[in-house]
């Protein structure tokens, strides 16, 4: 099931970016990471079952306040 999570970061730095950018990357299912181009401070992961609570817990961890904003299944339609 492929999923799209967005996540709210504060990131005052381009170094706290950066490391949220390679937390997200290594998690397991996650196929692509980037920022949203209107409210920079969320990331919007893709990817194969992921673990959506564990990865922002991971965020908060170690950069910073994360909230998680939202969860949703992406259908892929048959071509």
């Amino acid at each position: 099931m492929m999923q799209k999570i967005v996540i709210e970061v504060q990131m005052r730095s381009r170094r706290r970016r950066a490391k949220a950018m390679k937390i997200a990357a290594v998690a397991d299912g996650v196929n692509s990471v980037a920022f949203n181009e209107e409210k920079k401070d969320q990331m919007v992961i893709i990817g194969d079952e992921v673990d959506a609570a564990s990865l922002a817990l991971s965020l908060r961890k170690k950069v910073g306040h994360a909230t998680l904003v939202i969860v949703e299944e992406i259908v892929l339609e048959d071509i």
